[in-house]
């Protein structure tokens, strides 16, 4: 932003470009890791909230702690290994991304409300603006974006 005063051209300095909230946490997939990851999600969301004054309404963060409880979930679940939990924000969007040994894609089964488990993918895509999974050199990421929704 760029005031003007009687002609002067004075920068206030609220016109550079300010990075995401970024944080991330490292999990050993011990019992209790997928609710020290939700709490790490949380506070995430409360950071997310003071600090970038992000208009979220209390759906939201139930959305990213569902997210983020899933996603993590089928990285315990499904490799032998530790994994680690980015989350990355901003007052539009929130980017969950976990990182895994195993370089098995994660599939996603076709609706069927008979079936008993292996929603989490559904559920993740149905709550998400986009989701992704790709192999990386040491397994892979699955990464989730959720659009903020206001107050």
């Amino acid at each position: 932003m760029i005031k003007h005063l009687d002609g002067a051209v004075i920068p206030t300095g609220f016109d550079v470009p300010v990075e995401p909230l970024r944080r991330a946490a490292h999990y050993t997939g011990e019992p209790g890791c997928i609710a020290e990851a939700r709490d790490f999600a949380a506070r995430f969301v409360e950071q997310l909230r003071t600090e970038w004054c992000a208009g979220m309404d209390d759906r939201f963060g139930g959305d990213v702690l569902l997210v983020v409880s899933e996603l993590v979930t089928n990285a315990d679940r499904h490799s032998n290994g530790p994994y680690i939990l980015e989350l990355e924000g901003t007052d539009t969007s929130v980017t969950v991304a976990v990182y895994d040994s195993s370089d098995a894609l994660p599939r996603r089964f076709p609706k069927d409300p008979r079936r008993i488990g292996r929603h989490g993918l559904e559920i993740v895509h149905a709550i998400t603006a986009e989701v992704t999974a790709d192999r990386i050199p040491v397994g892979k990421r699955v990464r989730a974006v959720l659009a903020v929704t206001a107050d």
